[in-house]
Parts: C-alpha cells; structure tokens; sequence
C-alpha cells in the first residue's frame, strides 16, 4: 500500500510539473496549420509560407527574461545568415501583441513574433514544461512543412540559432 502511495505521489508531482513530450513533434513530422497575431497585430497564417521557403519556429517562454532575450538577440545577429538561407525566423510566446511588440522594438528584432496567449499552437506541437515553466524547442522546417530538425534546451538560447543554422546547411 505504501508503495501506491508513493507512486501515486510522483505520478502527481510530475503532471502538475512536468510535462510529457510524448505528443511532442518530431523530426519527420508535419507541422500543423494555424494562425496567431504577430508583433504589429496582423493575422499570420502559417499556410501563406509553406511551400515557399524553410522556416525556424521557436518557442519560448517569455518577452523580457534573461535567456529569451538573449535567444531572440542570437537570433537577430545572425538573422543575415537565416536569409541567405532563405529562411523565415518565427518566435513564438504567449505574451500578447503589445509584449511582443516592445520586445521586438526594444532589441531591434527583424523577424515575427507572434502571440499564442492560449497556448494552442504550443499544444498542437506538443510542446513540454518543465517546472512549470513552457518549453524552449526550435524546429526546423524544409518547404513542405516536415520538420527536418528540432532542438530543445530550456537554459542555452543562444544554442537554438547554431543548431538553426546547422540544420539549414545541411538542407542545401
């Protein structure tokens, strides 16, 4: 009995802190449709860019913290080298409009943000939380819409954009 409660209590411990990856996308996969407000409170709609160019997705958790910022710097100082590949930068957070806006004027991003206030574009990609705090997964997608690569580390942002632009060349 002893042994059920005690397996019981992490079972517990681990859905309120954690969360499965298991429905997570992978590499192979397709990514799925959906459309969010961007930065400037326009509609994006995934469906205009399949098909025309690869993509780097990147979820993150938050406008304004320590490693998200310097993720979406990394970002941004390398944001030359996505276009050589012909490579769209999306981030993706639940902070709204407004947030992403500041966010994006306050580090001279040049690349969309979009707001998943909801959360439902994380869950549609399965996205994990460690401690509660949403995950840190980059994909990236060749023109089709399969992911060819994904990265996930919550604590190295700047990691996200070397693996990014590894990935990219490989596709060529």
């Amino acid at each position: 009995m002893k042994l059920l409660k005690t397996i019981f209590a992490m079972t517990a411990f681990f859905q309120l802190w954690g969360s499965s990856s298991q429905a997570q996308l992978k590499t192979g996969d397709k990514i799925p449709s959906f459309s969010l407000q961007d930065q400037t409170g326009k509609t994006f709609d995934i469906n205009t860019v399949l098909g025309k160019q690869p993509l780097v997705i990147y979820f993150y958790p938050k406008d304004e913290t320590s490693v998200c910022t310097k993720e979406a710097c990394s970002f941004r100082d390398s944001y030359q080298d996505f276009q050589k590949y012909g490579a769209k930068v999306i981030g993706i957070s639940a902070d709204n409009v407004a947030s992403h806006r500041s966010f994006a004027t306050h580090h001279n991003l040049p690349f969309t943000l979009l707001s998943d206030p909801k959360n439902e574009v994380r869950k549609l990609f399965g996205m994990p939380k460690t401690f509660m705090i949403p995950g840190r997964v980059t994909y990236i997608v060749d023109k089709n819409g399969v992911i060819v690569h994904e990265f996930n580390s919550l604590r190295d942002g700047e990691k996200h954009v070397t693996e990014s632009l590894a990935a990219l060349q490989r596709m060529q």
